[in-house]
Protein backbone atom coordinates (compact mmCIF):
# COMPACT_ATOMS: atom_id res chain seq x y z
CA UNK A 1 0.00 0.00 0.00
CA UNK A 2 1.48 3.27 -0.84
CA UNK A 3 0.19 6.76 -1.89
CA UNK A 4 0.57 8.22 -5.39
CA UNK A 5 1.45 11.95 -5.54
CA UNK A 6 0.83 13.69 -9.43
CA UNK A 7 1.92 17.11 -10.50
CA UNK A 8 5.06 17.92 -8.52
CA UNK A 9 6.88 20.84 -10.12
CA UNK A 10 11.01 21.52 -10.26
CA UNK A 11 12.21 24.22 -11.95
CA UNK A 12 14.59 24.00 -14.63
CA UNK A 13 17.25 24.94 -12.08
CA UNK A 14 16.14 23.09 -9.08
CA UNK A 15 17.62 20.21 -8.31
CA UNK A 16 16.20 16.77 -7.91
CA UNK A 17 16.86 15.98 -4.67
CA UNK A 18 14.12 19.20 -3.52
CA UNK A 19 11.42 16.27 -4.63
CA UNK A 20 11.52 14.92 -1.44
CA UNK A 21 10.95 18.15 0.29
CA UNK A 22 7.75 19.47 -2.52
CA UNK A 23 6.26 16.17 -1.75
CA UNK A 24 6.70 16.96 2.08
CA UNK A 25 5.18 20.40 2.20
CA UNK A 26 2.37 19.05 -0.30
CA UNK A 27 1.16 16.33 2.23
CA UNK A 28 2.23 17.98 5.61
CA UNK A 29 4.41 14.70 6.61
CA UNK A 30 8.18 15.08 7.42
CA UNK A 31 10.17 13.45 4.51
CA UNK A 32 12.25 11.68 7.48
CA UNK A 33 8.86 9.70 8.25
CA UNK A 34 8.75 8.52 4.43
CA UNK A 35 9.39 4.58 4.28
CA UNK A 36 9.19 4.79 1.08
CA UNK A 37 10.04 7.14 -1.78
CA UNK A 38 10.09 5.98 -5.08
CA UNK A 39 9.79 8.50 -8.82
CA UNK A 40 7.26 6.76 -11.19
CA UNK A 41 7.67 9.43 -13.90
CA UNK A 42 9.42 12.56 -15.09
CA UNK A 43 8.64 14.17 -17.79
CA UNK A 44 9.51 17.59 -19.32
CA UNK A 45 6.79 20.61 -20.22
CA UNK A 46 8.75 22.70 -22.71
CA UNK A 47 5.43 24.05 -23.78
CA UNK A 48 6.72 27.49 -22.54
CA UNK A 49 10.68 28.14 -23.93
CA UNK A 50 11.34 30.91 -21.26
CA UNK A 51 10.22 28.54 -18.54
CA UNK A 52 10.96 24.84 -19.06
CA UNK A 53 9.51 23.05 -15.96
CA UNK A 54 10.24 19.05 -15.26
CA UNK A 55 6.54 17.59 -13.91
CA UNK A 56 6.98 14.27 -11.74
CA UNK A 57 4.71 11.57 -9.87
CA UNK A 58 5.78 9.99 -7.13
CA UNK A 59 4.75 7.26 -4.51
CA UNK A 60 5.55 7.70 -0.98
CA UNK A 61 4.81 4.94 1.85
CA UNK A 62 4.06 6.15 5.47
CA UNK A 63 1.70 4.67 8.02
CA UNK A 64 -1.99 5.87 8.58
CA UNK A 65 -2.13 6.53 4.43
CA UNK A 66 -5.76 6.15 4.74
CA UNK A 67 -6.22 9.02 7.19
CA UNK A 68 -3.71 11.22 5.45
CA UNK A 69 -5.74 11.03 2.13
CA UNK A 70 -9.34 11.74 3.74
CA UNK A 71 -7.36 14.53 5.23
CA UNK A 72 -5.80 16.08 1.96
CA UNK A 73 -8.77 16.24 -0.25
CA UNK A 74 -6.35 16.43 -2.98
CA UNK A 75 -7.14 15.37 -6.55
CA UNK A 76 -3.44 14.76 -7.21
CA UNK A 77 -3.36 12.96 -3.80
CA UNK A 78 -4.43 9.04 -4.36
CA UNK A 79 -4.07 6.16 -2.17
CA UNK A 80 -3.83 3.05 -3.96
CA UNK A 81 -2.92 -0.57 -2.94
CA UNK A 82 -0.19 -3.56 -4.42
CA UNK A 83 -1.75 -5.99 -7.18
CA UNK A 84 -0.83 -9.05 -6.34
CA UNK A 85 0.59 -10.48 -9.48
CA UNK A 86 -1.75 -13.54 -10.93
CA UNK A 87 0.52 -16.60 -10.75
CA UNK A 88 0.46 -18.41 -13.70
CA UNK A 89 -1.14 -22.09 -13.57
CA UNK A 90 1.12 -24.20 -15.15
CA UNK A 91 -1.00 -26.65 -18.06
CA UNK A 92 -1.09 -30.60 -18.16
CA UNK A 93 -0.09 -31.81 -21.05
CA UNK A 94 3.77 -33.31 -21.33
CA UNK A 95 7.11 -31.52 -23.82
CA UNK A 96 8.21 -34.67 -24.99
CA UNK A 97 11.27 -32.11 -26.04
CA UNK A 98 12.40 -28.78 -24.82
CA UNK A 99 10.55 -25.59 -26.27
CA UNK A 100 12.34 -24.01 -28.64
CA UNK A 101 12.80 -20.34 -29.35
CA UNK A 102 14.17 -19.19 -32.86
CA UNK A 103 15.33 -15.41 -32.30
CA UNK A 104 16.94 -13.44 -30.02
CA UNK A 105 15.64 -10.07 -30.02
CA UNK A 106 13.23 -8.77 -27.36
CA UNK A 107 10.45 -11.16 -27.74
CA UNK A 108 13.01 -14.02 -27.97
CA UNK A 109 15.02 -12.97 -25.27
CA UNK A 110 12.13 -12.51 -22.82
CA UNK A 111 10.12 -15.57 -24.17
CA UNK A 112 13.34 -17.37 -23.19
CA UNK A 113 13.89 -15.53 -19.91
CA UNK A 114 10.56 -16.59 -18.62
CA UNK A 115 10.30 -20.14 -19.76
CA UNK A 116 14.16 -20.62 -18.15
CA UNK A 117 12.85 -19.23 -15.13
CA UNK A 118 9.55 -21.21 -14.50
CA UNK A 119 11.69 -24.48 -15.66
CA UNK A 120 11.29 -25.18 -18.94
CA UNK A 121 14.91 -25.26 -20.22
CA UNK A 122 14.43 -23.55 -23.50
CA UNK A 123 16.59 -23.99 -26.63
CA UNK A 124 17.39 -20.57 -27.90
CA UNK A 125 18.27 -20.46 -31.78
CA UNK A 126 20.02 -17.72 -33.14
CA UNK A 127 20.69 -17.66 -36.68
CA UNK A 128 23.30 -14.56 -36.18
CA UNK A 129 26.19 -14.21 -33.77
CA UNK A 130 26.77 -13.24 -29.95
CA UNK A 131 26.28 -9.24 -29.73
CA UNK A 132 30.37 -9.20 -29.19
CA UNK A 133 30.95 -10.72 -32.30
CA UNK A 134 28.21 -9.04 -34.09
CA UNK A 135 29.37 -5.93 -33.05
CA UNK A 136 32.62 -6.70 -34.89
CA UNK A 137 31.13 -8.11 -37.61
CA UNK A 138 28.79 -4.61 -38.20
CA UNK A 139 31.64 -2.06 -37.78
CA UNK A 140 33.48 -4.25 -40.74
CA UNK A 141 30.33 -3.79 -42.74
CA UNK A 142 30.43 -0.22 -42.13
CA UNK A 143 34.17 0.24 -42.64
CA UNK A 144 34.14 -2.03 -45.66
CA UNK A 145 31.10 -2.77 -47.32
CA UNK A 146 31.46 -6.53 -46.25
CA UNK A 147 27.98 -7.82 -45.56
CA UNK A 148 27.28 -11.10 -43.80
CA UNK A 149 23.94 -11.70 -44.54
CA UNK A 150 23.29 -13.83 -41.38
CA UNK A 151 25.02 -11.36 -38.84
CA UNK A 152 24.26 -7.98 -39.38
CA UNK A 153 21.99 -4.92 -38.01
CA UNK A 154 19.34 -6.90 -38.35
CA UNK A 155 20.36 -10.51 -37.48
CA UNK A 156 21.74 -11.31 -34.22
CA UNK A 157 21.69 -11.50 -30.56
CA UNK A 158 19.77 -8.87 -29.39
CA UNK A 159 17.65 -8.64 -32.45
CA UNK A 160 17.13 -4.84 -35.17
CA UNK A 161 16.90 -3.11 -31.75
CA UNK A 162 20.38 -3.46 -30.83
CA UNK A 163 21.72 -1.42 -33.05
CA UNK A 164 19.45 1.60 -33.14
CA UNK A 165 18.59 4.30 -29.97
CA UNK A 166 17.38 1.90 -27.59
CA UNK A 167 14.09 3.55 -27.13
CA UNK A 168 11.93 2.09 -24.71
CA UNK A 169 8.84 4.48 -25.18
CA UNK A 170 5.45 1.87 -25.83
CA UNK A 171 1.67 2.92 -26.77
CA UNK A 172 0.43 -0.64 -25.16
CA UNK A 173 -1.16 -0.65 -21.75
CA UNK A 174 0.08 -3.68 -19.87
CA UNK A 175 1.48 -4.69 -16.60
CA UNK A 176 3.96 -6.74 -18.33
CA UNK A 177 6.06 -3.55 -19.07
CA UNK A 178 7.06 -2.95 -15.47
CA UNK A 179 8.26 -6.17 -15.75
CA UNK A 180 10.38 -5.97 -19.22
CA UNK A 181 11.61 -2.21 -17.20
CA UNK A 182 13.14 -4.18 -13.95
CA UNK A 183 14.67 -7.08 -15.83
CA UNK A 184 16.09 -4.68 -18.03
CA UNK A 185 17.69 -2.49 -15.15
CA UNK A 186 18.54 -5.89 -12.93
CA UNK A 187 20.99 -6.63 -16.25
CA UNK A 188 22.76 -3.38 -16.33
CA UNK A 189 20.23 -0.81 -17.99
CA UNK A 190 20.05 2.93 -15.39
CA UNK A 191 17.38 2.74 -13.22
CA UNK A 192 16.24 5.85 -14.58
CA UNK A 193 14.47 4.31 -17.27
CA UNK A 194 11.78 3.16 -15.03
CA UNK A 195 10.39 6.35 -14.87
CA UNK A 196 11.27 8.89 -17.60
CA UNK A 197 8.76 10.32 -19.73
CA UNK A 198 10.91 9.46 -22.81
CA UNK A 199 13.37 6.61 -21.48
CA UNK A 200 16.20 4.81 -23.82
CA UNK A 201 19.25 3.15 -22.94
CA UNK A 202 21.74 3.76 -26.13
CA UNK A 203 22.79 0.65 -28.24
CA UNK A 204 26.37 0.92 -25.81
CA UNK A 205 24.73 0.15 -23.24
CA UNK A 206 22.03 -2.20 -24.58
CA UNK A 207 24.69 -4.82 -25.97
CA UNK A 208 25.84 -5.03 -22.23
CA UNK A 209 22.04 -5.66 -21.15
CA UNK A 210 21.54 -8.21 -23.99
CA UNK A 211 24.52 -9.98 -23.17
CA UNK A 212 23.63 -10.59 -19.09
CA UNK A 213 19.89 -11.75 -20.05
CA UNK A 214 21.68 -14.51 -22.09
CA UNK A 215 23.75 -15.16 -19.18
CA UNK A 216 20.96 -16.01 -17.19
CA UNK A 217 19.02 -17.55 -19.14
CA UNK A 218 21.87 -19.91 -19.26
CA UNK A 219 22.31 -20.06 -15.39
CA UNK A 220 18.51 -20.91 -15.18
CA UNK A 221 18.84 -23.88 -17.58
CA UNK A 222 17.99 -22.41 -20.71
CA UNK A 223 21.12 -23.34 -24.08
CA UNK A 224 21.76 -20.82 -26.88
CA UNK A 225 23.16 -21.62 -29.95
CA UNK A 226 24.03 -18.73 -32.35
CA UNK A 227 25.04 -19.49 -36.08
CA UNK A 228 22.24 -21.68 -36.01
CA UNK A 229 19.62 -20.84 -38.73
CA UNK A 230 16.22 -22.11 -38.71
CA UNK A 231 15.83 -24.15 -42.40
CA UNK A 232 12.49 -25.69 -42.11
CA UNK A 233 9.56 -26.73 -39.57
CA UNK A 234 7.83 -30.18 -39.81
CA UNK A 235 4.66 -29.93 -39.08
CA UNK A 236 2.69 -33.71 -38.57
CA UNK A 237 -1.09 -34.11 -38.39
CA UNK A 238 -1.52 -30.25 -37.78
CA UNK A 239 1.14 -30.00 -34.81
CA UNK A 240 4.33 -29.08 -35.24
CA UNK A 241 6.96 -32.00 -34.49
CA UNK A 242 10.37 -30.98 -35.27
CA UNK A 243 12.66 -28.24 -37.10
CA UNK A 244 15.58 -28.60 -39.18
CA UNK A 245 18.84 -26.40 -38.34
CA UNK A 246 21.74 -26.15 -40.21
CA UNK A 247 20.83 -29.78 -41.44
CA UNK A 248 19.58 -31.01 -38.23
CA UNK A 249 16.28 -32.18 -37.22
CA UNK A 250 15.76 -31.42 -33.81
CA UNK A 251 12.33 -32.37 -32.24
CA UNK A 252 9.94 -30.26 -30.83
CA UNK A 253 6.50 -29.91 -29.35
CA UNK A 254 6.79 -25.86 -28.87
CA UNK A 255 8.11 -23.67 -31.31
CA UNK A 256 7.91 -19.81 -30.35
CA UNK A 257 9.06 -17.91 -33.47
CA UNK A 258 10.75 -14.40 -32.73
CA UNK A 259 12.42 -14.24 -35.91
CA UNK A 260 12.10 -10.34 -36.26
CA UNK A 261 11.00 -8.44 -38.93
CA UNK A 262 13.55 -8.97 -41.64
CA UNK A 263 13.85 -12.62 -41.69
CA UNK A 264 12.61 -12.85 -45.60
CA UNK A 265 13.56 -16.31 -46.14
CA UNK A 266 11.97 -17.62 -42.84
CA UNK A 267 8.87 -16.20 -44.95
CA UNK A 268 9.30 -18.03 -48.03
CA UNK A 269 9.54 -20.76 -46.12
CA UNK A 270 6.77 -20.63 -43.91
CA UNK A 271 4.89 -19.66 -46.68
CA UNK A 272 6.03 -23.25 -48.84
CA UNK A 273 5.00 -24.75 -45.59
CA UNK A 274 1.55 -23.24 -45.82
CA UNK A 275 1.62 -21.36 -42.65
CA UNK A 276 -0.73 -18.76 -43.30
CA UNK A 277 -0.07 -15.57 -43.19
CA UNK A 278 -1.17 -11.72 -44.48
CA UNK A 279 0.33 -8.92 -45.98
CA UNK A 280 -0.10 -6.05 -44.17
CA UNK A 281 0.74 -2.09 -43.83
CA UNK A 282 3.87 -0.73 -42.75
CA UNK A 283 6.20 2.70 -44.22
CA UNK A 284 8.69 3.80 -46.51
CA UNK A 285 10.95 7.03 -46.42
CA UNK A 286 14.34 8.37 -45.89
CA UNK A 287 16.33 9.31 -43.01
CA UNK A 288 16.94 13.46 -42.83
CA UNK A 289 19.45 14.52 -40.31
CA UNK A 290 19.97 17.77 -39.07
CA UNK A 291 22.49 19.69 -36.43
CA UNK A 292 21.38 18.22 -33.06
CA UNK A 293 22.06 22.14 -31.50
CA UNK A 294 19.32 23.70 -34.15
CA UNK A 295 17.11 21.13 -32.64
CA UNK A 296 17.90 21.60 -28.96
CA UNK A 297 17.37 25.36 -29.93
CA UNK A 298 13.90 24.56 -31.22
CA UNK A 299 12.94 22.72 -28.43
CA UNK A 300 14.40 24.03 -25.69
CA UNK A 301 14.67 27.92 -26.65
CA UNK A 302 17.44 29.67 -24.42
CA UNK A 303 17.60 26.64 -22.42
CA UNK A 304 19.39 24.67 -25.55
CA UNK A 305 22.22 22.69 -23.76
CA UNK A 306 20.98 23.19 -20.34
CA UNK A 307 23.13 20.85 -18.11
CA UNK A 308 19.30 19.56 -16.89
CA UNK A 309 18.33 18.42 -20.12
CA UNK A 310 19.74 15.90 -22.80
CA UNK A 311 19.89 15.89 -26.14
CA UNK A 312 16.33 16.78 -27.58
CA UNK A 313 14.42 15.01 -29.40
CA UNK A 314 10.96 15.25 -31.87
CA UNK A 315 8.08 13.18 -32.83
CA UNK A 316 5.98 14.34 -35.83
CA UNK A 317 2.91 13.43 -38.21
CA UNK A 318 1.14 15.06 -41.02
CA UNK A 319 -1.83 13.61 -42.89
CA UNK A 320 -1.10 14.87 -46.72
CA UNK A 321 -3.88 16.70 -48.05
CA UNK A 322 -2.91 15.65 -51.61
CA UNK A 323 -2.55 11.46 -51.44
CA UNK A 324 -4.48 11.13 -48.08
CA UNK A 325 -1.06 9.27 -46.58
CA UNK A 326 -0.07 9.12 -42.88
CA UNK A 327 3.37 10.72 -42.72
CA UNK A 328 5.75 10.57 -39.44
CA UNK A 329 9.27 10.63 -38.34
CA UNK A 330 9.98 7.11 -36.69
CA UNK A 331 13.10 6.05 -34.93
CA UNK A 332 14.38 9.29 -34.41
CA UNK A 333 18.31 9.11 -32.73
CA UNK A 334 19.38 12.55 -31.15
CA UNK A 335 23.11 13.00 -31.18
CA UNK A 336 23.01 9.79 -33.14
CA UNK A 337 23.96 8.62 -36.61
CA UNK A 338 22.66 7.04 -39.89
CA UNK A 339 23.83 3.37 -40.24
CA UNK A 340 23.84 0.67 -43.21
CA UNK A 341 21.57 -1.95 -42.26
CA UNK A 342 20.81 -4.11 -45.30
CA UNK A 343 20.46 -7.93 -44.71
CA UNK A 344 20.46 -8.63 -48.41
CA UNK A 345 23.17 -8.57 -50.90
CA UNK A 346 23.10 -5.90 -53.38
CA UNK A 347 20.35 -3.86 -51.44
CA UNK A 348 20.68 -0.75 -49.65
CA UNK A 349 19.02 -0.22 -46.10
CA UNK A 350 18.93 2.37 -43.71
CA UNK A 351 18.21 2.60 -39.50
CA UNK A 352 19.43 5.59 -36.90
CA UNK A 353 21.60 3.95 -33.82
CA UNK A 354 22.54 6.37 -30.75
CA UNK A 355 24.34 5.72 -28.06
CA UNK A 356 23.19 6.34 -24.51
CA UNK A 357 24.99 10.02 -24.06
CA UNK A 358 23.83 10.95 -27.82
CA UNK A 359 26.33 13.20 -27.72
CA UNK A 360 27.35 12.85 -31.35
CA UNK A 361 27.11 16.30 -34.07
CA UNK A 362 23.30 15.16 -36.20
CA UNK A 363 20.20 14.28 -35.10
CA UNK A 364 18.54 11.97 -37.41
CA UNK A 365 15.02 10.71 -37.63
CA UNK A 366 13.17 8.16 -40.47
CA UNK A 367 10.68 10.49 -42.44
CA UNK A 368 8.41 7.75 -43.66
CA UNK A 369 4.88 7.24 -45.43
CA UNK A 370 2.47 4.46 -44.93
CA UNK A 371 1.89 1.85 -48.20
CA UNK A 372 -0.93 -0.93 -47.67
CA UNK A 373 -1.65 -3.87 -49.46
CA UNK A 374 -3.26 -2.12 -52.26
CA UNK A 375 -0.37 -0.31 -53.37
CA UNK A 376 1.57 -3.56 -53.21
CA UNK A 377 -0.90 -4.97 -55.08
CA UNK A 378 -0.92 -1.67 -58.21
CA UNK A 379 2.99 -1.63 -58.02
CA UNK A 380 3.42 -5.97 -58.53
CA UNK A 381 4.09 -5.81 -62.05
CA UNK A 382 7.66 -3.69 -61.04
CA UNK A 383 8.61 -6.97 -59.36
CA UNK A 384 7.00 -9.96 -61.36
CA UNK A 385 4.19 -10.67 -59.26
CA UNK A 386 0.94 -9.62 -61.46
CA UNK A 387 0.12 -13.57 -61.72
CA UNK A 388 -0.20 -13.37 -57.59
CA UNK A 389 -0.35 -9.67 -56.37
CA UNK A 390 -3.64 -10.19 -55.11
CA UNK A 391 -2.87 -13.10 -52.81
CA UNK A 392 0.77 -13.39 -52.16
CA UNK A 393 1.06 -12.79 -48.32
CA UNK A 394 4.71 -11.43 -49.05
CA UNK A 395 3.88 -8.92 -51.87
CA UNK A 396 4.95 -6.10 -49.39
CA UNK A 397 8.05 -7.92 -48.82
CA UNK A 398 8.39 -7.85 -52.11
CA UNK A 399 7.99 -4.59 -52.60
CA UNK A 400 10.76 -3.76 -50.12
CA UNK A 401 13.10 -6.04 -51.41
CA UNK A 402 12.61 -3.60 -54.92
CA UNK A 403 13.11 -0.26 -53.23
CA UNK A 404 16.30 -1.83 -51.60
CA UNK A 405 17.76 -3.16 -54.55
CA UNK A 406 17.05 0.54 -56.74
CA UNK A 407 18.51 2.33 -53.44
CA UNK A 408 21.39 0.63 -54.20
CA UNK A 409 22.19 0.60 -58.18
CA UNK A 410 21.14 4.33 -57.72
CA UNK A 411 24.17 4.68 -54.87
CA UNK A 412 26.60 3.31 -57.26
CA UNK A 413 27.01 0.17 -55.56
CA UNK A 414 29.35 -1.42 -52.08
CA UNK A 415 26.47 0.29 -49.85
CA UNK A 416 26.87 3.57 -50.73
CA UNK A 417 23.85 5.78 -49.86
CA UNK A 418 21.91 8.04 -51.72
CA UNK A 419 22.18 11.78 -50.47
CA UNK A 420 19.94 14.86 -51.21
CA UNK A 421 19.95 18.13 -49.56
CA UNK A 422 16.18 19.03 -48.54
CA UNK A 423 16.49 22.36 -50.96
CA UNK A 424 17.43 19.95 -54.11
CA UNK A 425 14.61 17.47 -53.05
CA UNK A 426 11.98 20.01 -52.76
CA UNK A 427 12.77 21.48 -55.91
CA UNK A 428 13.91 17.77 -57.57
CA UNK A 429 17.21 18.61 -58.41
CA UNK A 430 19.93 16.19 -57.96
CA UNK A 431 22.04 17.83 -55.02
CA UNK A 432 25.93 18.72 -56.13
CA UNK A 433 27.95 19.93 -53.09
CA UNK A 434 27.21 19.82 -49.20
CA UNK A 435 26.15 22.48 -46.87
CA UNK A 436 26.60 22.64 -43.11
CA UNK A 437 25.64 19.48 -42.54
CA UNK A 438 27.53 16.47 -42.86
CA UNK A 439 26.07 13.00 -43.80
CA UNK A 440 26.73 10.42 -41.09
CA UNK A 441 26.06 7.15 -43.13
CA UNK A 442 29.14 4.85 -43.01
CA UNK A 443 30.20 3.41 -45.61
CA UNK A 444 29.77 6.32 -47.89
CA UNK A 445 27.04 8.34 -49.48
CA UNK A 446 26.39 9.95 -52.92
CA UNK A 447 24.37 12.93 -54.51
CA UNK A 448 21.50 11.45 -55.71
CA UNK A 449 17.63 12.40 -56.27
CA UNK A 450 15.38 10.31 -53.87
CA UNK A 451 12.65 10.53 -56.58
CA UNK A 452 15.46 7.93 -58.37
CA UNK A 453 14.37 4.68 -55.90
CA UNK A 454 10.85 5.81 -54.00
CA UNK A 455 7.62 5.80 -55.01
CA UNK A 456 6.28 9.40 -56.77
CA UNK A 457 3.47 9.07 -53.90
CA UNK A 458 5.69 8.00 -51.17
CA UNK A 459 8.30 11.69 -52.94
CA UNK A 460 5.29 14.28 -52.88
CA UNK A 461 4.22 13.21 -49.25
CA UNK A 462 7.26 13.16 -48.18
CA UNK A 463 7.52 16.91 -49.83
CA UNK A 464 4.43 17.62 -47.85
CA UNK A 465 5.46 16.46 -44.62
CA UNK A 466 8.62 18.26 -44.36
CA UNK A 467 7.30 21.89 -45.34
CA UNK A 468 4.35 20.95 -42.48
CA UNK A 469 7.45 20.20 -40.14
CA UNK A 470 8.64 23.25 -40.86
CA UNK A 471 5.61 24.94 -38.79
CA UNK A 472 6.06 22.59 -35.70
CA UNK A 473 10.17 22.64 -35.61
CA UNK A 474 12.03 25.96 -37.25
CA UNK A 475 14.79 24.85 -39.73
CA UNK A 476 12.93 21.31 -40.33
CA UNK A 477 13.48 21.82 -44.01
CA UNK A 478 16.63 24.13 -43.79
CA UNK A 479 17.88 23.71 -47.04
CA UNK A 480 21.25 21.71 -45.70
CA UNK A 481 19.74 19.47 -43.75
CA UNK A 482 20.66 16.26 -45.31
CA UNK A 483 18.14 13.72 -46.41
CA UNK A 484 19.70 9.95 -46.93
CA UNK A 485 18.04 6.69 -48.45
CA UNK A 486 15.95 4.61 -47.65
CA UNK A 487 14.02 3.59 -44.73
CA UNK A 488 11.89 0.47 -45.27
CA UNK A 489 12.49 -1.50 -42.20
CA UNK A 490 9.80 0.10 -40.20
CA UNK A 491 7.94 -2.83 -39.27
CA UNK A 492 6.95 -6.51 -40.58
CA UNK A 493 5.52 -6.13 -44.04
CA UNK A 494 3.58 -9.52 -43.22
CA UNK A 495 1.44 -10.93 -40.23
CA UNK A 496 1.39 -14.70 -39.39
CA UNK A 497 -2.07 -15.16 -38.10
CA UNK A 498 -2.71 -16.58 -35.00
CA UNK A 499 -5.43 -17.52 -32.44
CA UNK A 500 -6.48 -16.44 -28.82
CA UNK A 501 -3.95 -18.98 -27.52
CA UNK A 502 -0.93 -16.89 -29.72
CA UNK A 503 -0.64 -20.30 -31.35
CA UNK A 504 -0.35 -19.96 -35.46
CA UNK A 505 -3.66 -21.14 -37.52
CA UNK A 506 -1.77 -23.86 -39.64
CA UNK A 507 -0.23 -25.62 -36.62
CA UNK A 508 -0.78 -26.28 -33.30
CA UNK A 509 2.71 -25.28 -31.03
CA UNK A 510 3.75 -22.80 -33.13
CA UNK A 511 3.33 -19.57 -31.39
CA UNK A 512 4.92 -16.66 -33.32
CA UNK A 513 5.68 -13.27 -31.25
CA UNK A 514 6.76 -10.13 -31.79
CA UNK A 515 7.49 -7.56 -34.71
CA UNK A 516 8.46 -10.52 -36.79
CA UNK A 517 5.07 -11.67 -36.87
CA UNK A 518 3.17 -8.67 -36.66
CA UNK A 519 2.13 -8.14 -33.41
CA UNK A 520 4.37 -5.83 -31.79
CA UNK A 521 6.03 -2.82 -32.62
CA UNK A 522 9.64 -1.73 -30.84
CA UNK A 523 11.80 -3.21 -27.97
CA UNK A 524 9.12 -3.04 -25.24
CA UNK A 525 5.96 -4.17 -26.61
CA UNK A 526 8.26 -7.85 -28.56
CA UNK A 527 9.47 -8.37 -25.12
CA UNK A 528 5.59 -8.20 -23.48
CA UNK A 529 4.95 -10.15 -26.54
CA UNK A 530 6.76 -12.81 -25.83
CA UNK A 531 6.10 -12.80 -22.06
CA UNK A 532 2.60 -13.41 -23.26
CA UNK A 533 3.72 -16.34 -25.53
CA UNK A 534 5.86 -17.72 -22.72
CA UNK A 535 2.48 -17.44 -20.36
CA UNK A 536 0.25 -19.53 -23.52
CA UNK A 537 2.85 -22.14 -23.33
CA UNK A 538 3.01 -22.46 -19.66
CA UNK A 539 -0.54 -22.69 -19.40
CA UNK A 540 -0.56 -25.66 -21.83
CA UNK A 541 2.86 -27.84 -20.56
CA UNK A 542 4.20 -29.00 -17.59
CA UNK A 543 7.66 -27.32 -16.71
CA UNK A 544 10.11 -29.94 -17.41
CA UNK A 545 11.77 -29.64 -14.50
Amino acid sequence: MSIKINNIILNIDENIELLKEKVSKKININKENFESFKILKESIDARKKDNIKFNYAVEVSIKDEKKLIKKLHDNNVKYEENIEEEEIKFGEQKLNDRPIVVGMGPAGLFTALLLAEKGYSPLVLERGESVENRTKTIEKFWESGQLNQESNVQFGEGGAGTFSDGKLTTRIKDTRCDFVINELIKHGAPEEISYMGKPHIGTDILKTVVKNIRHRIIELGGEIKFNSKLEDIIVNKGSVEAVVVNGEKIFCNALILAIGHSSRDTYEMMHKNKILMEAKPFAIGVRIEHHQQMINESQYGRYANHPRLKAADYRLTYTSKKTGRGIYSFCMCPGGEVVAAASEEMSLVTNGMSYYNRDKENANSALVVTVTPKDFENECYKFNMQDNGNDYPLIGMEMQRYYEKLAYKVGGGNYIAPVQLVRDFLNDNKSTALGNVNPSYKPGYTFSNMAECLPNYVISSLKEGILDFNNKIKGFSKDEAILTGIETRTSAPVKILRNENLESLSASGLYPCGEGAGFAGGIISAAVDGIKVAESVMKKYKPLN
